[in-house]
């Protein structure tokens, strides 16, 4: 019975979805494009004096975010590592419209330094209204060149567990104050790139967990998910990019050029959108915005796609007359 059961599902959802899509998408869409014309006027948040957590702050995307903040007269709380780099970029933040800054040294692969983090955010400001997800790190190295798999767990344990534990500490704070959660994930979290496996799968696990938690929530809390890709930061130095790309290693030694030549999105123009972004309360956002393209691809050629990734990413010559084995 079970089998007959599926078997009418086969038949009757398929069709049934297209006959529906055709009548609910073509309103749906102009909707959607009314109310992003509406967000884009009349529905910004003013974050001024508002308290917003960033964590991967010392560097890249997370300072440039704060300064962003900063700008709008935010009050901020800065999570790191790197405690001297979280004072020079706290003395930016204030210089630049920051009314108060809090510099918190932590590591968000632990539970308890994210859960005092945000008790400090509380005992300071009494309350917090955005929580930027934004610290990773980003190995770079083929899956079958990796000696022991085992010691790549701390990516995932920065990547994901870091954004969770963080997330789960606030949560409660943001529904008081009704707040947003912006979560840094990446490209590669939707883009095979492969040497960047791991790393791409931590990326993926961000974007499920927190769609997942969008479900949850509600409206309750306001989640933006960002998926930045070519962004000139310390995590894309010419190194990272040489290393993740052959054809970029290649025309480097074959042209003997010193410097980066890849169009990557300025760090400065990637966080002005992203916090831009989340006050018209995007859902999920891209950047570069260029590079949209390749999500059609994925999902309606993506054969097509591999094939190209490959070509690219794996077996283009890494340096002249060689090539790359994968």
């Amino acid at each position: 019975m079970k089998d007959i059961i599926h078997k009418v599902l086969n038949i009757l959802l398929p069709v049934t979805s297209i006959i529906s899509a055709v009548f609910v998408v073509p309103p749906f869409l102009l909707f959607k494009l009314v109310f992003s014309l509406l967000r884009r006027t009349c529905l910004i948040e003013d974050v001024a004096g508002k308290v917003v957590v960033i964590t991967g702050a010392s560097s890249g995307i997370g300072e440039h975010v704060a300064y962003e903040y900063a700008k709008r007269g935010a009050c901020l709380v800065l999570v790191a590592r790197r405690e001297d780099r979280l004072r020079i970029v706290a003395d930016k933040a204030k210089q630049l419209g920051s009314p108060d800054v809090l510099v918190v040294k932590a590591d968000v692969s632990n539970a308890a330094n994210c859960k005092n983090f945000v008790d400090q955010t509380i005992l300071h400001f009494h309350k917090l209204d955005h929580l930027v997800n934004n610290a990773g790190i980003a190995p770079v190295c083929m899956f079958e060149d990796y000696e022991d798999v085992s010691d790549y767990k701390s990516v995932m344990d920065v990547n994901f567990w870091g954004s969770v534990y963080s997330t789960q500490f606030a949560i409660p704070h943001l529904k008081q104050s009704r707040g947003k959660i912006i979560v840094i994930s990446s490209n590669a979290g939707w883009y095979s790139c492969p040497r960047l496996s791991i790393y791409g799968a931590t990326k993926a696990a961000l974007i499920s967990f927190f769609e997942t938690l969008r479900v949850k929530v509600g409206s309750e809390i306001g989640i933006t998910i960002v998926t930045p890709g070519l962004v000139d930061s310390e995590i894309t130095d010419t190194e990272f990019m040489s290393k993740v790309s052959s054809p970029i290693l290649w025309i480097k030694n074959t042209l003997n050029l010193k410097t980066n030549f890849v169009p990557l999105e300025s760090v400065e123009g990637c966080a002005h959108a992203i916090v831009n972004g989340t006050r018209r309360g995007a859902r999920f956002m891209m950047e570069p915005a260029w590079l949209k393209p390749l999500f059609y691809w994925k999902i309606f050629c993506p054969e097509l796609l591999e094939w190209f990734a490959r070509l690219v990413l794996v077996t283009w010559p890494s340096e002249p007359g060689k090539t790359k084995r994968s």
